[in-house]
């Protein structure tokens, strides 16, 4: 007898069928608040300088929030946006309908990016590879990339619960562009507490030898001699921070006015696994 579809399950691969598995699919209110900011911000130029401004949010969840929220945000920015949320469990797509208006709808699909032969300028899939086993991750990559714009972004990242620490790799048609860390300020006692929510790309890479556990291990010393800051408050000791470890040569891709917000970006080569 088979067995229905679950989470972690993977759903037949067939013509014409979604790529992909059906995963937990949890959300909450505001959950992915940090990677909207950065896309509506100065590095998302790829949806800015978009011809056709189609965002997919890929494996939005059990619930259509993240995707609606996504819309709200980035249509403040580029008024003729179009979201598509894309969910594997036709499900959840029949629940969200009821929730379509003018620039945002839902339909079925997986990482092929059923979107009619159009090609998003970005898509963002967040929670989602992180439950699946680390051989699978470059396949999707590459199948989404291949659906990319010609300056389109796929991004894959991970967050807590309510998106409190939150990780994501930026990845262009070419391959991999960066790693970006967002984090609420004292939600952590050392940046390197964000490990647990790095992507699948480098979760497992986290040991000695590897280029992203040397870059968590710099970011802890830069915090740790920035101690003497903290009484004027943690988004101080973050910048100074910041200033030590671009001092010290590493390849960040983002200035003050994202730090500030509990922001750092960088060059994927500086990370890549080895």
């Amino acid at each position: 007898m088979s067995l229905p579809a679950g989470p972690g399950r993977a759903v037949p691969r067939q013509a014409g069928k979604p790529i992909g598995s059906i995963t937990r699919g949890t959300t909450n209110p505001n959950r992915l608040r940090r990677m909207d900011r950065w896309l509506a911000g100065p590095r998302g130029r790829q949806l800015r300088h978009a011809a056709d401004p189609l965002v997919v949010d890929l494996g939005y969840g059990a619930a259509p929030t993240t995707a609606v929220e996504l819309h709200q945000r980035l249509s403040r920015v580029r008024p003729d946006v179009e979201v598509v949320g894309i969910e594997i469990d036709p499900g959840r797509v029949h629940r969200a309908k009821p929730l379509e208006r003018p620039g945002l709808s839902f339909r079925q699909g997986g990482f092929e990016i059923p979107v009619d032969g159009r090609r998003p300028a970005v898509v963002r899939a967040f929670n989602v590879l992180r439950q699946y086993d680390e051989s699978e991750y470059a396949a999707h990559w590459d199948t989404v990339r291949s659906r990319l714009a010609p300056d389109g972004l796929f991004i894959d990242g991970t967050c807590d619960e309510i998106g409190r620490r939150a990780t994501w790799v930026a990845v262009a048609p070419e391959g991999p562009v960066s790693l970006s860390i967002s984090v609420r300020f004292g939600a952590f006692a050392l940046p390197s507490d964000v490990a647990e929510r790095l992507p699948k790309a480098l979760i497992h890479r986290n040991v000695e030898g590897e280029r992203v556990h040397r870059y968590l291990q710099a970011l802890d010393r830069a915090w740790l001699e920035a101690a003497a800051l903290a009484p004027f408050g943690n988004r101080q000791r973050w910048l100074a921070m910041c200033r030590s470890l671009h001092a010290a040569g590493w390849p960040l891709l983002d200035g003050p006015a994202r730090w500030r917000l509990g922001e750092l970006t960088v060059a994927w080569h500086a990370v890549a696994p080895c």
